[in-house]
């Protein structure tokens, strides 16, 4: 399928499914949340993502319910799991400690982030005796076992970042300190996806780099997202999901909408593989996934 037919064809009636998916939820705070963090994990489980991630609080403050998540989709599912691991509050041998008893677990994929200042007021700041930054973390994992590791990239650059060079900077060393792929943030629009692969690319930046996808659930809660993570929201989207807040059926109709045909777009430019930030909801990601021709395969089916 080239890009031709791709942006030609009646709707996604053409699109063959040879993507790469995968999945990323956050650890429940109650016995409900868990239910419905399971009941996405079963749901999207047919579809026989690559991997699914679990992410890992500011501060590791969900270190346990992180860690309990991950085991059970490694108990109870076929499914790869990956779990997130940060530098935050923690010295280099609490982080170890977690890597090994997540190696121990039989957990083979960690996401090596910097991690979020525990009180944003006060900014990021490295532990004394910990990890720096994500780079030296991905080196640190290296040293312990043979991890697959991802690392997070910002196609609108990380808030933090003096500037876009300094930002594929900082993603190089990443990169070639050992991780394996990169997974963008968020963002709304093919082309900026398109301009970081290419900016990427110019910087000798060869590792794989997977879109994030944001199916919108709450438009006020992309905003504020998208505010901390400094992101750009297109005039268009806000004039998409206005006067919806109080519809959420047809508020998820058009998120799929949406977010299906970014991922078409992003299809057409030669991009095969999408990671998907569910929010621990299912539905829109699963009919994302169907539409680009992605249906469940043996067993599952």
């Amino acid at each position: 399928m080239n890009a031709e037919i791709a942006s030609a064809a009646p709707l996604y009636a053409s699109l063959p499914g040879d993507i790469g998916i995968s999945f990323e939820f956050f650890p429940p705070k109650t016995e409900k949340m868990a239910e419905t963090l399971w009941e996405s994990v079963r749901t999207l489980e047919p579809l026989a993502p690559d991997f699914v991630s679990v992410t890992y609080g500011a501060g590791g403050s969900t270190r346990e319910r992180t860690h309990a998540a991950v085991q059970r989709i490694v108990n109870e599912t076929g499914i790869p799991a990956a779990a997130h691991l940060t530098c935050v509050d923690a010295t280099r041998e609490e982080v170890d400690a977690v890597a090994r008893a997540y190696w121990d677990a039989g957990v083979r994929h960690i996401v090596a982030l910097r991690g979020d200042a525990s009180d944003p007021a006060q900014g990021y700041r490295p532990h004394p005796g910990g990890y720096a930054n994500a780079a030296e973390l991905v080196a640190g994992l290296r040293r312990i076992a043979p991890f697959e590791i991802s690392v997070g990239a910002y196609p609108e650059k990380h808030p933090d970042s003096a500037d876009e060079v300094a930002d594929l900077d900082n993603l190089k060393r990443k990169i070639d300190a050992g991780a394996t792929r990169a997974i963008t943030q968020f963002f709304f629009e093919p082309e900026c996806f398109f301009r970081f692969r290419d900016r990427a690319a110019a910087a000798g930046i060869e590792a794989e780099i997977v879109p994030g996808i944001m199916p919108i659930l709450s438009f006020a809660s992309v905003q504020r997202m998208s505010g901390l993570c400094g992101n750009a929201i297109p005039g268009w989207l806000a004039t998409l999901f206005e006067g919806l807040d109080e519809r959420p059926a047809a508020r998820q109709l058009v998120a799929a909408t949406v977010a299906a045909e970014l991922c078409r777009r992003l299809y057409a430019g030669d991009v095969r593989k999408f990671h998907f930030y569910t929010l621990n909801r299912a539905e829109l990601s699963y009919a994302i996934c169907h539409l680009l021709g992605r249906r469940p395969t043996g067993d599952a089916a």
